[in-house]
Parts: C-alpha cells; structure tokens; sequence
C-alpha cells in the first residue's frame, strides 16, 4: 500500500532536519527537486592518483615547478 502525502511528508521533514540540519521552514519552502538534490547520492570522488602520478607530482614538488 503506497503511504499518503503526510506520512511523506512527515518522514522527510525529519530526515531533512537529521542529515540536513533543516528547520521545518526550511523544508517547506524546498521544492522537490531540492530536496531531492540534497538527499540524494552522493557524487563519486575521482579515483585515486596512480603511482605514477604520485611519482609525477612528487617530481614536481622537488623541482619547485
């Protein structure tokens, strides 16, 4: 059975004001979208420099360049 709009409403509002630090203000006045961008995945971070780019910028650093 798919929950109503207050049961929604009432679970977001009290993870936006957890994870997010919202005031109930806050998270009335968000569109969807909004909350949707600042509850969402979090964005991959790049992958690690190899080893040799770590060798690269080590090289770099010793150079002064």
């Amino acid at each position: 059975m798919a929950e109503d709009f207050s049961g929604c409403a009432v679970r977001l509002s009290g993870m936006a004001a957890r994870l997010l630090g919202w005031t109930p203000d806050t998270f009335w006045n968000a569109t969807p979208a909004e909350l949707a961008a600042s509850l969402g995945p979090v964005e991959q971070a790049d992958a690690p420099p190899s080893r040799d780019e770590i060798a690269a910028m080590i090289e770099r650093d010793r150079n002064g360049r």
